[in-house]
Formats: C-alpha cells, sequence, structure tokens
C-alpha cells in the first residue's frame, strides 16, 4: 500500500549509512524482549506465522508509530495492531494497563472474543512450486506494473511504471499481496530485475544500477 513505510528512494531523508561492524544485535535490552514479544504475538494474532501480515500491520501505523519510537518501537506498535485486529487484545488495552501500572487508576476495556483467521500455511516457510513455465525470460526487457495497492505488496512505488531487464529467474514464493490479507498464497515466480538509475528517478541522477525482486504479477512485456 502506499503509506509511510514505503520510503524507499523517496528524497529528503539524507544519505544511507551502513551499520557498524560491531553493532550488536539488539543495543538494548528491551530491544530482545520487544522482538520476542512482535514474534508471540503474530503467532497469537494469526494462529501461526505470517510476515506478510507483519508487514502489513508495520505499513498501517501512523507517522509517529512508524518513526518516531524507532525501530523495535515500531515492531511493538504493530504487535499491537496485530493483536486488536484479531480481537485478542481490545483498542486501548495496552494505554489502560501502562496507566494503571503508573499508578493511576483507569477502568480497562473488556477482554473481547479472539476473532483469528481460519488461515494456514499449505507448507513451511515461502517456497513453493508451480506447474506453469515463467512468463519471462532472463534479458527480457520488462516493465513493472504502475499501480496503486490498497492493500499490501511488494512492488515499492519508485518502481512502478519504469522499464528494467530480468536477470534471474527465481522459484516460486507465495505471493505477500494475498497472503497478508489471509485470502491466498497464489505462488508465484520471482524475478531479478535491473533498472537504470536515471530510469527511475530521471537523467539528473547519479548513475548505477538497481536490481530488485519482482513477483510475476508485478510485470507485463514492453511493447
Amino acid at each position: 500500500m502506499d503509506g509511510i513505510a514505503d520510503l524507499g528512494g523517496t528524497p529528503g531523508w539524507g544519505p544511507v549509512h551502513p551499520p557498524r561492524r560491531d553493532e550488536p544485535v539488539f543495543e538494548e535490552p528491551w530491544q530482545g524482549r520487544a522482538f520476542a514479544l512482535t514474534s508471540l504475538s503474530g503467532r497469537i494474532a494469526f494462529g501461526g506465522v505470517n510476515l506478510d501480515a507483519f508487514r502489513h500491520a508495520l505499513e498501517r501505523l501512523d507517522r509517529a508509530a512508524y518513526l518516531d519510537d524507532g525501530y523495535y518501537g515500531r515492531w511493538l506498535n504493530g504487535a499491537e495492531l496485530m493483536l486488536t485486529d484479531s480481537a485478542v487484545l481490545a483498542p486501548g488495552a495496552i494505554h489502560a494497563r501502562a496507566r494503571n501500572l503508573r499508578g493511576e487508576h483507569v477502568e480497562e476495556p473488556p477482554i473481547p472474543e479472539p476473532a483469528v483467521p481460519d488461515y494456514a500455511p499449505s507448507a513451511e516457510g515461502s517456497l513453493r512450486s508451480v506447474d506453469t513455465a515463467p512468463a519471462f525470460a532472463v534479458g527480457e526487457r520488462v516493465r513493472t506494473k504502475s499501480m496503486s495497492v490498497p492493500g499490501h505488496t511488494r512492488l515499492p512505488g519508485y518502481a512502478r511504471g519504469h522499464t528494467g531487464i530480468v536477470e534471474a529467474v527465481q522459484p516460486a514464493f507465495v505471493l505477500p499481496d494475498t497472503n497478508a490479507h489471509f485470502q491466498s498464497e497464489n505462488p508465484q515466480y520471482v524475478y531479478s530485475v535491473r533498472f537504470d538509475s536515471r530510469e527511475l528517478w530521471g537523467a539528473d541522477a547519479e548513475p548505477f544500477a538497481v536490481t530488485a525482486e519482482l513477483f510475476e504479477n508485478y510485470l507485463e512485456t514492453t511493447s
């Protein structure tokens, strides 16, 4: 979807800084706990692992919840949204509990009846087999579809409506666009597509190549 999470290629954020070589997995102990809580929350909210639904929760956060609380703060905000979506928690339950833990006396909302999606993966992981042949071949020029997606997608905004070259054909994977909404796995081939930076950002862009991993549904032939 078009939202705060689709930051790739957008101007105004400054240069990208690579992580330090000695960067720890978690800078502070609470971040490790946030990681564990979020992983558990997803399993409770979805009845299993669904990374695409977790990503969709993150991209639906507002600006403050996505940016101001840091990376693992964002995860906690996403965990709360997943749990309220599935009615495991009532809206506002965490805020009320936090106030009570600070010594306030506020009424906490009643525990709702959970509505966990009745959806289970057909196999472990995301790799799948399909009976059809790939629609595109290595070396073929393809164009990404110019589409505004109301739900989840892994087609970044900066790549939509642009032309590139297929560098590799990857195996079929579960399509995030449908899996995130518990609709179907809809497995598709994935293509490594190379774009010229000037194709994506105009003639004044610094010249370099960008390779994106794109699902078959995102691509079309060039005329």
